[in-house]
């Protein structure tokens, strides 16, 4: 937190530093986020496509997967189109106004939870066909799925209303440049003038619930999972559950993983832009993993 100055000057915009200091890899960077941003975008698209159109596909997991890929296309909308605008060094683009950042940080908050609980719900949808294979289609009937697919969407679009509310009422002073390629909370709180021991109260207490009711539910039917799998006699049936949970436990382990990256990096200067780096490839690469679940 900064201190008022009487010549202190409220901030209405912010300036995006994004990747500062590699002005030399920018042409790398222009042509790598082009490339990953498209590949994204074509493959989440025929996801959808596919399983929209194929009606023999209209089970849970791939009903999941379609509203996972719709998530993915937000995400990737809400702050590669920006991240090139810098890049390129467009007059302007890498300025974003104070409502902008509130509204990019609220969106980029409600997929991040959604994401949480999209997870979680397919591992539960994991854990019945494994481990309660008669029941499961009662258990995880499409009405089933509608609504868990409701209440995820709906909680995680109420969780940010709170944080974003605090981040509102915040005062911002000189200067306004944020080290980061999006409106993140960390970035934007050390730029604030105002007291913001409440607001990272509430943010560390708000993500907190969100990521242990979340990886609670992958915990424990991943546990049973694992029990039933011990206690299956046949190699074939145990491999055969094994890779339909594999690709999904392997996107939970990357998702989080960023997160850690994000919210326990180091405060050391010298490995933030690593980060930044680590941030997106590991939110492509477990992208990627999507196809194969």
């Amino acid at each position: 937190m900064q201190t008022h100055t009487p010549n202190w000057t409220q901030v209405t915009e912010f300036v995006m530093m994004g990747f500062a200091g590699v002005h030399e890899t920018h042409i790398l960077f222009f042509s790598l986020f082009p490339t990953m941003y498209l590949f994204i975008l074509v493959e989440n698209l025929v996801i959808i496509l596919v399983v929209g159109l194929d009606h023999q596909l209209y089970r849970s997991m791939y009903f999941f997967l379609m509203h996972l890929s719709c998530l993915e296309i937000w995400y990737i909308s809400v702050t590669v189109p920006k991240i090139l605008a810098g890049v390129v060094g467009m007059r302007g683009e890498k300025n974003i106004l104070f409502a902008g950042c509130l509204f990019q940080l609220f969106i980029f908050t409600f997929l991040g939870a959604t994401e949480c609980f999209l997870l979680s719900a397919m591992a539960y949808d994991h854990y019945v066909a494994i481990y309660m294979p008669p029941q499961y289609g009662a258990l995880v009937s499409r009405g089933t799925c509608i609504h868990l697919e409701a209440a995820c969407w709906l909680v995680s679009f109420l969780i940010p209303t709170w944080p974003i509310y605090l981040m509102s009422q915040l005062t911002f002073c000189c200067p306004n440049v944020v080290d980061h390629f999006f409106c993140d909370a960390s970035p934007l709180l050390a730029l604030s003038c105002s007291d913001v021991i409440l607001k990272e109260t509430i943010d560390f207490l708000v993500s907190l619930a969100v990521l242990l009711a979340s990886s609670a539910v992958i915990a424990v039917s991943y546990g049973n999972i694992v029990w039933t799998l011990l206690h299956i006699c046949s190699a074939a049936d145990s491999w055969k559950a094994f890779s339909t949970c594999a690709a999904h436990l392997s996107v939970a382990s990357l998702f989080y993983g960023t997160l850690l990256c994000m919210y326990v990096q180091s405060k050391v200067a010298s490995f933030i832009n690593f980060s930044k780096v680590v941030i997106l490839l590991l939110h492509c690469h477990a992208n990627a993993q999507l196809s194969h679940l």
